[in-house]
């Protein structure tokens, strides 16, 4: 008797119980400042310290083939927010703003009942600050110092998206934050660079902050595990450029604009699946959007990618596109990225590719200035001076990853050529993008670095 009316009970309750709404997920983005897609043993570094990045590619899915739409601190974490392009924010520039009437999607969530909340890195400017429900910026030398506390200061009775945005690993290093230290012997050189001591160990400290950032998102995963929550959070871990080193940051190519891309979601996700699935970082609104039961608004200019999310051999984006604009100086150029062909249009082919005014101050680029002076260095270590540049580039990232034989002018490649030239045409006419006339002028010296005297820094630096 006690069984059958147990029976009763459940089957009466069965359609209250089916056509109750689930609780929709809660978010958290960790995002690195500097730090390139292959820099973590989840894409492949044998000797680089990421275990808890590594622990999400293992538990979640890993994007091979996830690009961002900057390869600029500011302005790509404003792209993202916003779901824009840079040129649509208003904060296209380094240092700039975000406008007061721009929408950032954590407005929709927040209009949903979702507590939201930013900590670290915030680069944003002070009019964003209010479609979050909580802000704290700062926080420690890696930026990641008050992740934890923020997650536990949430209201337990909401679900939540949380923006945690680290420092770690922008310039400048110093030597002595991580124990044991990276060696010279753990660092792999890329080919555009020079392979000698002092550039080992620059990216050896480069490596270190890594290795910081890493532990963070350890304890951020394991406080979600404490609080019981860890099943139904997606965490998606990416960075917001490539490494601040010369021909990384700030440029259009893989070392600059792919991002590494990892999302775990146990309650979804089907753990160590891998993706070669197209995707954009403007496309992260509109995915947090469906996947929170929300209709994408007008203002967001990507797709949803959460079809990905459940079947990894679903479709991407045909084509990605990236920006570089003023970043310390002067620049406008345009990118696009498909599965295997990268395609950039250069506006002022008469500037040189310089990196960013930290990288140009930096050991890495002193060494590739020492060989060009010394009239020793090799065609790839004369990237960053070489002027004028082609004005369009094209390259065949399957074999040539590192994007270092252009092949604008190869017979073979002028079908690829003609359909990326549209397909950039096409975005440009749908997302309203213009070469702005005049440019930006630089801030510093392309040879030190020094801020040059007399012109002022256009956009003050954000926090």
């Amino acid at each position: 008797m006690r069984t059958l009316c147990l029976l009763l009970l459940f089957l009466t309750g069965l359609p209250a119980l089916l056509s109750a709404p689930a609780r929709p997920p809660n978010f958290i983005v960790m995002i690195a400042d500097d730090m390139a897609w292959d820099d973590c043993g989840a894409y492949g570094h044998p000797n680089l310290r990421t275990p808890h990045i590594d622990a999400l590619a293992t538990a979640g899915m890993r994007f091979d083939r996830a690009f961002l739409t900057t390869s600029s601190c500011s302005p790509s974490r404003c792209s993202i927010l916003t779901g824009r392009y840079p040129h649509s924010t208003g904060a296209a520039e380094l240092h700039l703003p975000l406008p007061a009437d721009r929408v950032l999607f954590t407005t929709a969530l927040r209009g949903a009942g979702y507590y939201t909340a930013s900590a670290g890195k915030w680069h944003l400017g002070e009019a964003a600050k209010g479609q979050f429900d909580r802000v704290k910026v700062g926080g420690g030398p890696s930026g990641c110092e008050d992740w934890v506390t923020t997650l536990r200061d949430r209201p337990p009775d909401r679900a939540f998206f949380l923006w945690l945005a680290a420092v770690d690993p922008h310039r400048d290093y110093r030597p002595g934050i991580l124990s044991p230290p990276h060696s010279g012997e753990d660092v792999r050189v890329p080919p555009f660079l020079p392979d000698t001591a002092d550039v080992r160990r620059d990216l050896a400290l480069y490596y270190d902050e890594i290795a910081r950032l890493d532990d963070h998102v350890g304890r951020v995963l394991a406080e979600l595990e404490a609080q019981g929550v860890a099943e139904q959070t997606l965490v998606l871990f990416l960075s917001d450029n490539g490494r601040p080193f010369p021909r990384c940051k700030t440029t259009l190519y893989d070392d600059g604009i792919r991002t590494p891309f990892l999302v775990r979601w146990p309650a979804a996700v089907k753990a160590g699946t891998v993706t070669q699935s197209l995707v954009s970082a403007v496309d992260i609104g509109p995915t947090v959007l469906e996947l929170a039961g929300l209709k994408p608004g007008p203002t967001l200019q990507g797709a949803s990618f959460a079809a990905v999310l459940h079947d990894p051999d679903a479709p991407g984006r045909r084509y990605a596109f990236a920006e570089h604009n003023w970043h310390d100086y002067a620049a406008c150029e345009r990118a696009v990225r498909s599965e295997r062909f990268t395609y950039i249009r250069n506006s002022r082919p008469d500037l040189p590719a310089t990196p960013p005014a930290d990288a140009v101050r930096s050991p890495s680029f002193a060494a590739l200035k020492r060989l060009r002076d010394a009239g020793t260095a090799a065609d790839q270590h004369l990237l960053c001076f070489t002027a004028p540049r082609p004005a369009e580039e094209l390259y065949d990232t399957e074999t040539d990853p590192h994007s270092l034989r252009n092949l604008a002018l190869d017979s073979r490649h002028q079908g690829v050529l003609r359909r990326m030239r549209e397909a950039l045409e096409e975005w440009r006419r749908e997302t309203a993008d213009e070469v702005p006339e005049p440019l930006t002028p630089d801030g510093f010296d392309r040879e030190t670095g020094a801020r040059l005297p007399g012109v002022p820094t256009p956009h003050p630096a954000l926090r």
